[in-house]
């Protein structure tokens, strides 16, 4: 079972994620961010489609990549993707198509996923990772 808490933190932001596996971790860490900038106003209208392919070294790299390319479309175009269908997912690759649109305004903003203590770690339950955002 997928899931998110927001974790108190010094200075900047931090959400703790959990899922069955690496697609589910990704899908809800998205869930997690956007209800970090736009809070309960997730509902948008899926007006906008995105097809999005992205390789890192590993699944850390592939995380702070897909989240960091969700919030520049957020802070550059102000659009929240709600609809996430990851179609291709391994620990150094995604494939994915996004639906989504515009939101009147974001309510926080982020500048950068950051690297800060990342580790996705298996649990008993799947995975589970705590990320850190550079606000």
């Amino acid at each position: 079972m997928a899931g998110f808490e927001i974790v108190d933190h010094t200075a900047d932001w931090s959400i703790r994620v959990w899922a069955d596996d690496l697609a589910d971790l990704l899908r809800q860490a998205a869930v997690a961010m956007n209800y970090l900038m736009v809070g309960g106003e997730t509902a948008v209208s899926p007006t906008i489609t995105r097809h999005l392919s992205l390789d890192a070294d590993d699944a850390e790299g592939l995380l702070v990549d897909w989240l960091g390319e969700l919030a520049y479309w957020a802070e550059m175009e102000q659009v929240v993707f709600a609809q996430l269908a990851l179609t291709a997912v391994s620990p150094t690759h995604l494939t994915a198509t996004l639906r989504g649109g515009p939101v009147p305004e974001l309510v926080k903003h982020i500048k950068a996923v950051t690297y800060h203590n990342l580790a996705i770690t298996p649990t008993e339950q799947g995975l589970e990772v705590t990320i850190v955002f550079d606000v």
